[in-house]
């Protein structure tokens, strides 16, 4: 069976393709053959040695992906061969209060970045049918997060206005469930091209934060002076400040990514002036992959993709992602 695998943490040149034995599954767990997988930039982080320092190695990599159960263990009841499921982020967090030890694909325990793997039956989940391999394999860590944070933890309201950084994956994710629930968008980005895609995608206003330095002053003007009732931080060191300014008194921001650094001194007035919740966002639950599933179902719900390549050519399609230049996912078809 054939596997990518990071032999040491030194980047994309640790990563190779390497055969393994054909797995096999427990009384209780099911094995599943790949057929598409989809990056994030938490890979990246992965592979450079710099989000996990006490990882274990060798290790498969990446977290999200969807393939079709080949056999099951005698115990297994919640899914059958034949069945398309996608693997959990955190494999044992099946629903409420995030466990305070989570163990992640491609990060604690192996990825799907092979032709086959094994996961235990509670930790796989059905994917909507319409979706086309490639489109399914994107919702495990993105399309998750952005329900999380959006839906499950900002319980977002039909009216409310959303501020959304960038054009990666979370942030469209966020986009279209926002529209979906009627909320109003403002997207950020440096790209005329990315923020002309997410005005396709329905974001109202947009903002290009290359000519305007100074976004979180515009994002006021835009709302009158009020602020936004939600922002989809995913900038983090970098950005942070700008986004306790943008939002509104009583507001919401969602603490979800690191591109622009992990360490920051930001002031702790306006967030005890303006009384704002600023909430960690880590995936989440079975539960939460499971009603996000329904709704995309209802919804017919695309997601967005930029560029697919082959199993093959896995490492070509880290270096893609690491140039930042896509919109929407980067996946991969087995």
């Amino acid at each position: 069976m054939q596997a990518f695998e990071l032999r040491n943490k030194t980047g994309l040149g640790a990563v190779s393709l390497v055969e393994r034995k054909d797995p096999q599954p427990g009384p209780e767990q099911v094995l599943i053959q790949m057929r598409a997988a989809a990056l994030n930039p938490r890979d990246l982080l992965v592979l450079n040695g710099s989000l996990y320092p006490t990882l274990r190695l060798p290790l498969v990599p990446l977290s999200d992906g969807v393939g079709h159960v080949m056999a099951v263990g005698e115990k297994v009841t919640r899914v059958k061969p034949g069945d398309r499921v996608a693997g959990i982020f955190v494999q044992h967090w099946l629903s409420g209060e995030a466990p305070e030890h989570a163990l992640s694909l491609g990060g604690e325990m192996d990825g799907v970045l092979a032709r086959q793997v094994v996961l235990p039956q509670d930790g796989v989940v059905p994917v909507p049918t319409y979706l086309t391999d490639e489109e399914a394999a994107t919702l495990p860590c993105a399309a998750v997060t952005a329900w999380n944070a959006l839906m499950v933890q900002g319980n977002l309201k039909p009216g409310a206005t959303v501020l959304i950084q960038g054009t990666g994956g979370v942030s469209l994710f966020a986009l279209q469930f926002a529209r979906m629930a009627g909320a109003r968008v403002i997207v950020i980005s440096s790209s005329d091209e990315k923020l002309e895609r997410a005005r396709q995608l329905g974001a109202e206003q947009t903002i290009h934060y290359k000519r305007t330095p100074d976004w979180e002053l515009e994002t006021l003007k835009l709302t009158d002076g009020r602020g936004v009732d939600h922002v989809v931080e995913v900038g983090g060191a970098g950005t942070l400040s700008r986004s306790i300014n943008a939002v509104r008194a009583g507001g919401h921001i969602s603490l979800i990514g690191i591109l622009s650094g992990i360490n920051t001194e930001i002031s702790l007035r306006p967030i005890l002036r303006k009384q704002i919740r600023i909430q960690g966002i880590y995936v989440g639950s079975r539960s939460m992959f499971e009603a996000m599933n329904r709704a995309i179902e209802l919804h017919k719900l695309k997601p967005v993709i930029d560029r697919v390549f082959p199993f093959e050519e896995a490492l070509d399609s880290f270096g893609y992602l690491e140039k930042a230049n896509h919109v929407g996912k980067v996946c991969l078809r087995f």
